[in-house]
């Protein structure tokens, strides 16, 4: 069934679509406000408000402030770049299995990354341009390998798990060769969130900001892309070009958000579907939707890492997996992953 024609899905009516956008928005302050609430040091809402703007030189306004609020802000903002990522990959490549894990933009942007972080460690700042450099000549190699008369959806999930073991031997043969160094990549490797600062917050939202606006501009191309290749060009769209800023946008979101938490798996691949069952196809409402739902599930999942085993905290990523791929075979079992399309 084509995106563009209603389907006498209630998901199609803009009433239902504009609730559950302004129900995400709601969900995503209230997770936020609980995140921030709920640690090793527990304050009731009254607290958190009163810590935040009125007693200032408290050390639980110094938590809140130092701590808390940027690790969760960078959650969300990691959360909706990879569902953004995700979602637009999944759109432009009209594969359900295409992600940036899954498709190796995540390996590329990692293997950048690590190369700075044990040989180049001086040059930090390189982390998020070299990562989106590493997720951009992964994707376009990817595609490349894919490409036989087209790009079909399974040569574009061999190729990419082709191409993502390859780089991760790489990251991998570097932690080998400088085993003093792999402390600082350890929590890169398994994503997470325990050392974010409030340069790391000013650092991604720019990117998740403008991703979000450039996907938002791209949302009826997808949409026509979902057609099929010849129906596209023959309603005047250059499938190519659309394709490669598309994908250009995915990688950029994913090597901003990989440069921050690290290799975070799932979020770009079960996000999107989940959305997708609730919302419908459109990408107008699909691509907003998928942020939120995005941004609420990392925060969620960081929040578990930190309250399961308090005092000691699990990552976001090992989180994010143990809950992540469950719901995937889920969504397998039902056909969750070709509802919609």
């Amino acid at each position: 069934m084509s995106p563009l024609k209603p389907d006498g899905d209630i998901r199609t009516g803009t009433g239902y679509r504009l609730g559950i956008l302004l129900f995400l928005l709601i969900l995503t302050a209230a997770v936020l406000f609980l995140s921030i609430a709920v640690g090793s040091s527990r304050m009731t809402p009254s607290e958190v408000v009163t810590h935040l703007f009125q007693d200032r030189d408290s050390t639980k306004h110094k938590i809140l402030v130092k701590i808390r609020l940027p690790r969760i802000l960078a959650a969300g903002l990691v959360g909706s770049s990879l569902a953004l990522s995700g979602c637009l990959l999944q759109g432009t490549m009209r594969n359900p299995l295409a992600s940036p894990n899954i498709l190796g933009v995540s390996a590329g942007a990692g293997l950048a990354a690590v190369i700075i972080l044990i040989l180049l460690p001086h040059l930090y700042f390189l982390v998020t341009p070299f990562a989106f450099l590493g997720a951009f000549l992964t994707t376009m190699l990817v595609y490349l390998l894919a490409w036989k008369g087209g790009a079909s959806p399974l040569r574009l999930v061999l190729s990419g798990v082709a191409v993502s073991s390859f780089l991760t031997a790489g990251s991998n043969t570097l932690m080998t060769l400088y085993p003093d160094r792999v402390h600082s990549v350890i929590g890169f490797i398994v994503g997470s969130l325990s050392a974010v600062s409030w340069d790391d917050v000013k650092r991604l939202w720019p990117y998740t900001l403008g991703g979000l606006i450039a996907s938002g501009l791209m949302a009826d191309r997808l949409n026509i892309l979902q057609l099929g290749d010849e129906t596209a060009v023959s309603l005047g769209l250059r499938i190519e070009r659309v394709r490669l800023i598309v994908i250009l946008i995915a990688s950029l979101l994913a090597a901003a958000s990989v440069s921050i938490v690290g290799l975070l798996g799932f979020v770009g691949l079960i996000v999107p579907h989940l959305t997708r069952l609730i919302i419908g196809n459109n990408a107008r409402f699909l691509l907003p939707a998928s942020a939120l739902t995005g941004a609420v599930t990392v925060i969620l999942c960081d929040l578990i890492g930190r309250m399961v085993l308090r005092p000691l905290e699990l990552p976001v990523g090992v989180i994010m997996s143990l809950l992540g791929a469950p719901f995937f075979l889920y969504l397998l079992r039902r056909g969750g992953v070709n509802r919609g399309r």
